[in-house]
C-alpha cells in the first residue's frame, strides 16, 4: 500500500533547520577530523574568509585563533558588521555585504551563507562587533538566538570576534588536527603578503608569496631557482625538481581550490604552449610539465566554485565582462614567462635541459611502459587482486562522493572487508606477500614490478593524480611487525613516486581493534591496551579477552563496524619541517637497527606482547 500524500507532507524548514539536516550542501562531508576536507575546517575556513575579505580591502592587517579542546576563537581587526545588523548577518540567509560589490570588489564568499552554516552547526556561537567604540555580542545554539546583547560602549579595537563549538549531534568523535590548521593557515599567509595571522602562540606570515609556498613545500633543490612573476590580479611561481609526477597549488581570490578547476586546467595547458614557443620546438606537453612544481592565484569577479566549500573553480571568465580564464592566462605568461626566461638565460637553459632529459626518459620508458600496461590489462581480467567499487572519484566533476580503496596483505583480510564493505564506495586490493622496497630505486621498478604495476593500473596514477579513482587510499595492515613493515614499504613506494597523493591527504592507515573483551551483555572492541584495561575495569569479573593478531582473525560480520560508520582512519602527514628524502632514508636506508626499534615502539600492543612475537617470529 502506498504512502499518503497529503497536505501533512508539505513542510517549510526555517534557515537553520535546512542547514541541520542537509550539511553536506553547505560545508561538504562531516568526518571526524581526520581528513583536511572534513566539516570542522570548514567552519574555521568560512569564519576566517570574512577576515581576509577583511584584510582585502584594507582594513586589519591581524588575525587571531585560537583553539582550545573543541573551542573555537577567531578575532579579526576589520571594520566590524554594523552593529544593527550583527545578528542578521550571522542568522538571516540572503544577508551580507557581499551582495555590494563596491564593499567587497573580489571576495571569497559571495552568497553570504558560511557564517550563518557555522552558527546553525555550532551548540554554541557568540558574535561580537565592534565599531564606532561600542560593541554588539548576540549568542545562539544550533541557530537559535539564545542571548541578545545590548549595544554598549567599548574601548576595544574594532573589528569582529566570532566563537564556537561544533555540535557533536552533527560531528561525531571529532578533534582538530594541528597540522590541517596549519596548512590552512599557511595558504592565507601566502596569498596575502602583509598579513600576520596569530594561532594557539605561532604566527604565519609571509614576505614573498608564491615564491615561499614553493619554497616550503619543495623537498628536494629545484633544478633551477624558482621564477615568480606576477601581475595585476595574477600570481605565478614556478620550478622543476627531480621528482615524479606534477605537483599544483592553485588559488582563487585566496582561496585554496585542492581540485584544481578553470584556472589550474587553463595554467597546466598555456604553460606547454608558451615554453614550445619560446624555444621553438614541439615538445610533447607531458615532458614539459613533468616533475614540475607550481602556484597560480588569480582573482576574478564573482567566482562561481562547483560546490559551496570552493574546492574547485568553475569560473570560464575573469569577471562579468572580462576576457575567458584560458585567454587571461595565456597573454599573461605569453608576456610575462617570455620575458623572464629571455632575461634570465641561465635558468632557461636548466630548464630546457630538464625537459629534453624527460623526453628522453620518456622515450627510454615507452616499451617497458607498453608491456606493463598490456600485463596490467591482461591481469585484470583473470586475477581477484582488485575487488572493485561502482563509484570512483573521477566519475563526475563533483567529487565530494566519499570513495577508499583497502590495500590488505593476504587473500584472508580482503576476503573479510570484500564481504562486508559498501559495493558502491569502497575497494579493495590484495597483496601477494611483503612489497619490494624501493627506496632509491628509479620509477622503472614501478612498471616492472608486478604488484605495483596492478596498483598503480588500479590507482590510475599512471599520468599523475589528477586521475586517481578514490579520495582515500587506505593501508589496512596487521598490527604485527610484519604488518607495520608493510605498512612502511607501501608508505615508502608512495613517498618516492607518487608523494603528492600523501602531501595532498589521500592516504592512510586503517585502525583495526587489537582486543575484543565481552561479557554476556556486552561487547567492546579495544584499539589499545589502554582502552583494554579500561574496557576490563567496565565489564567487571570474568569477561572475555580476544586479542587478534590479524586482520584475517576478524569475521565479516566483526569487521562491518570498523570499515562502516565508525571507521578510524590515521591520516598520513608529512610536517612541515619533514623532507620525504629524509623521511625515506630514515624508513628504509641503512639504518635498520634503529628504523627496527621504530617499529617495535609504535606498535600499538603490550611491549611485553610485541616482544614474544618478535621472538617467535626471530625463532
Amino acid at each position: 500500500m502506498s504512502a499518503e500524500y497529503t497536505e501533512d507532507n508539505i513542510r517549510t524548514l526555517n534557515w537553520s533547520e535546512h542547514i541541520r539536516m542537509r550539511p553536506g550542501m553547505y560545508i561538504g562531508k562531516l568526518g571526524d577530523g581526520n581528513a583536511a576536507d572534513d566539516g570542522i575546517y570548514i567552519l574555521i575556513k568560512e569564519i576566517i574568509d570574512n577576515s581576509i575579505d577583511e584584510f582585502v580591502m584594507g582594513n586589519g592587517k591581524n588575525i587571531d585563533l585560537s583553539i582550545r579542546g573543541n573551542e573555537v576563537k577567531v578575532r579579526d581587526y576589520g571594520r566590524g558588521i554594523p552593529l544593527g545588523k550583527v545578528i542578521d548577518a550571522v542568522s538571516k540567509m540572503n544577508t551580507g555585504g557581499k551582495y555590494d560589490s563596491k564593499a567587497f570588489k573580489k571576495s571569497v564568499g559571495l552568497n553570504g551563507v558560511g557564517t550563518k552554516a557555522v552558527n546553525a552547526l555550532s551548540s554554541y556561537f557568540k558574535v561580537e562587533s565592534v565599531r564606532d567604540e561600542q560593541i554588539k555580542a548576540a549568542e545562539f545554539c544550533r541557530g537559535d538566538l539564545t542571548e541578545d546583547g545590548k549595544i554598549e560602549s567599548s574601548s576595544t579595537r574594532k573589528g569582529t570576534r566570532i566563537t564556537f563549538i561544533p555540535d557533536e549531534e552533527i560531528f561525531k568523535n571529532y578533534s582538530y588536527k594541528h597540522e590541517y590548521v596549519e596548512k590552512m593557515l599557511w595558504n592565507y599567509a601566502y596569498l596575502n603578503r602583509g598579513l600576520a595571522i596569530n594561532f594557539n602562540g605561532e604566527r604565519y606570515e609571509s614576505e614573498n608569496g608564491l615564491a615561499d609556498l614553493l619554497n616550503n613545500n619543495i623537498d628536494e633543490e629545484p633544478l633551477y631557482p624558482i621564477i615568480h612573476i606576477e601581475g595585476e590580479d595574477i600570481e605565478v611561481a614556478i620550478t622543476h625538481t627531480q621528482s615524479y609526477g606534477e605537483d599544483y597549488y592553485s588559488f582563487v581570490n585566496g582561496q585554496y581550490t585542492p581540485q584544481g578547476g578553470t584556472h589550474q586546467a587553463a595554467f597546466r595547458e598555456t604553460i606547454a604552449k608558451v615554453i614550445r614557443d619560446h624555444y621553438g620546438k614541439s615538445f610533447e606537453a607531458q615532458d614539459i610539465r613533468t616533475s614540475i612544481t607550481a602556484a597560480v592565484s588569480v582573482k576574478v569577479m564573482e567566482p562561481v566554485f562547483e560546490s559551496q566549500t570552493k574546492t574547485k573553480l568553475g569560473s570560464q571568465d575573469v569577471g562579468p565582462d572580462g576576457p575567458t580564464m584560458r585567454s587571461f592566462i595565456n597573454e599573461f605568461l605569453s608576456r610575462e614567462l617570455d620575458n623572464f626566461l629571455h632575461k634570465n638565460q641561465k635558468i632557461a637553459d636548466l630548464l630546457l635541459k630538464k625537459i629534453v632529459q624527460s623526453e628522453r626518459e620518456r622515450k627510454e620508458m615507452a616499451g617497458v611502459k607498453k608491456l606493463a600496461r598490456d600485463r596490467a590489462k591482461k591481469a585484470s581480467l583473470h586475477n581477484k587482486k582488485l575487488r572493485d567499487c561502482r563509484v570512483h572519484r573521477n566519475d563526475k566533476d563533483d567529487r565530494s562522493i566519499d570513495t577508499s580503496i583497502f590495500i590488505c596483505e593476504g587473500d584472508s583480510a580482503s576476503g573479510s572487508i570484500t564481504k562486508i564493505r559498501n559495493v558502491n564506495t569502497q575497494a579493495v586490493f590484495s597483496l601477494k606477500g611483503k612489497p619490494l622496497n624501493t627506496y632509491g630505486l628509479t620509477k622503472k621498478v614501478v612498471y616492472e614490478n608486478e604488484e605495483f604495476n596492478l596498483l598503480q593500473a588500479a590507482l590510475n596514477i599512471e599520468d599523475g593524480i589528477e586521475n586517481l579513482r578514490y579520495n582515500k587510499v587506505v593501508i589496512a595492515t596487521d598490527a604485527d611487525v610484519d604488518g607495520m613493515h608493510i605498512r612502511l614499504l607501501l608508505i615508502t613506494f608512495f613517498l618516492q613516486f607518487f608523494p603528492e597523493i600523501v602531501k595532498q591527504g589521500h592516504l592512510y592507515v586503517l585502525q583495526t581493534p587489537l582486543f575484543r573483551v565481552r561479557n554476556k551483555k556486552e561487547t567492546i572492541y579495544c584499539y589499545s591496551d589502554e582502552e583494554r584495561v579500561a574496557a576490563l575495569e567496565k565489564l567487571g569479573k570474568n569477561p572475555e579477552i580476544t586479542r587478534f593478531k590479524g586482520l584475517g582473525e576478524i569475521s565479516p560480520s566483526e569487521f562491518k563496524q570498523f570499515v562502516g560508520e565508525d571507521i578510524r582512519l590515521d591520516p598520513v602527514l608529512i610536517g612541515k619541517e619533514a623532507l620525504v628524502k629524509d623521511l625515506l632514508s630514515f624508513y628504509m636506508g641503512k639504518n635498520t637497527p634503529t628504523r627496527q626499534e621504530f617499529i617495535i615502539d609504535n606498535l600499538k600492543v603490550e611491549k611485553d606482547i610485541t616482544e614474544e612475537d618478535t621472538a617467535e617470529k626471530a625463532a
